[in-house]
């Protein structure tokens, strides 16, 4: 089954980038999975959106005009939004 494509107001995963790296490799907060709200469509570009992110302790705005986030269909990089699992 094909994907939908994102609009605004829908919900999405967005991973998280993770704090940098210790120089023994280790991360004080790991890559993880957050919930989001997608803001804005990139018109050009249906795969790039602005996103409201969810995040334990606030809310961080990933706004198109500052990149916005890409889609991941793969590996679940950094900085990437992918649909919900279904559960």
């Amino acid at each position: 089954m094909s994907q939908p494509s994102p609009t605004v107001g829908r919900i999405v995963h967005y991973v998280s980038h993770g704090t940098p790296l210790r120089s023994d490799g280790s991360q004080a907060f790991p890559p993880a999975c957050r919930a989001a709200v997608v803001t804005e469509v990139d018109a050009d570009n249906l795969g790039r959106v602005g996103l409201a992110v969810l995040n334990p302790t606030g809310t961080f705005f990933h706004p198109l005009a500052g990149g916005g986030s890409v889609v991941s269909e793969g590996a679940r990089l950094g900085g990437s939004w992918h649909w919900p699992e279904r559960a």
